[in-house]
């Protein structure tokens, strides 16, 4: 049985079982086998008896809630098809929500792309940014956590999730692992942000305490990603860049949208090939397909006019119309 989950419904076997199929073939699954222990719930609330999943429950458990968005929605909705298509598969009977009954454009949000003043202003507040008695190395960790981000495209939990072990300080490259999509990749670093790596790792005691993360908490394991947020939302206020909330930008993500659309922009300046080029930009970004890294072509065209042409030139054939992909 899944950790932390108790299923009642009838179909508590079915859940467990399809739970533990999706993380035999890699799916770390812990958001998904949460939000099935609370359509568990709805079931057995419902007054289930059968092991059977009815068009009735489905459509009442996946209708939109009051403020919820729609990307929740659907996530909802794809969870619930993919155990219906799991049922379907071993034999029971299950109503599968059609896929063509809703569809949702992933890229509603447009990326703040910072300019280069901006992450001056950034870096500027991060290195001097004051420690805190509880968190006395968060002036430490902030200027290279931000930097790793900007100068790598991580995400926050891939950057986050790094151990000692992950950061090669000699060879200057970083291992990712565990990662969305199950992408794991071996990352070159700049030499200047290897050598903040290592002063870093020098100066804050890097595993003396028994931690193997690289940006230890004082609280043990890694710093959370919603302790991150609030305190990259400080520096916004600090370098007066303007925040309008939580999931409204400049989100922390933005900066892997910086590090692609730079990278684009230099290709592109340099007459490179992207068609050739793209692929790399793809796998460096873990992405699950090319789909991920098109979506920078228009947006690198649409943020610098200037570059148009050139990028017309390049890649205007693989510029995809795409309604529905990888969102980061």
């Amino acid at each position: 049985m899944p950790e932390n989950h108790l299923f009642l419904s009838p179909l508590a076997i079915l859940i467990e079982s399809y739970i533990a199929e999706k993380r035999a073939v890699g799916y770390k699954f812990k958001k998904a086998a949460a939000m099935l222990k609370r359509f568990d719930s709805f079931a057995y609330s419902y007054g289930l008896t059968e092991v059977i999943l009815t068009k009735q429950l489905v459509i009442e458990w996946t209708v939109r809630k009051p403020n919820e968005s729609i990307s929740t929605q659907c996530g909802r909705i794809s969870l619930l098809r993919g155990l219906a298509e799991y049922m379907s598969r071993t034999g029971y009977s299950a109503y599968i929500y059609p896929r063509a009954m809703i569809t949702m454009n992933r890229y509603t949000y447009i990326p703040y792309i910072f300019s280069s003043d901006e992450i001056k202003r950034i870096f500027e507040i991060c290195d001097h940014y004051p420690p805190k008695d509880c968190t006395p190395n968060r002036h430490m960790v902030l200027p290279v956590l931000l930097r790793m981000l900007y100068g790598c495209g991580l995400r926050i939990s891939e950057a986050l999730n790094l151990t000692i072990q992950d950061v090669d300080l000699n060879k200057g490259t970083l291992y990712i692992r565990n990662t969305k999509f199950n992408k794991e990749r071996i990352l070159p670093m700049a030499y200047s942000l290897t050598g903040r790596c290592q002063e870093y790792s020098k100066t804050i005691g890097i595993g003396k305490v028994g931690n193997p993360f690289f940006f230890p908490s004082p609280f043990g394991g890694h710093y959370s990603e919603t302790t991150i947020y609030k305190l990259f939302r400080e520096v916004l206020w600090q370098a007066k860049i303007s925040h309008l909330g939580k999931g409204k930008g400049p989100r922390i993500h933005d900066l892997r949208h910086v590090f692609a659309v730079n990278c684009l922009k230099k290709w592109v300046l340099e007459g490179k090939d992207l068609n050739n080029c793209l692929p790399y930009l793809s796998a460096y970004l873990g992405h699950e397909d090319l789909r991920g890294s098109q979506r920078y072509l228009r947006l690198t065209a649409d943020l610098y006019p200037d570059i148009t042409s050139k990028t017309e030139r390049y890649c205007s054939f693989i510029i995809p119309e795409v309604e529905q992909h990888e969102a980061d």
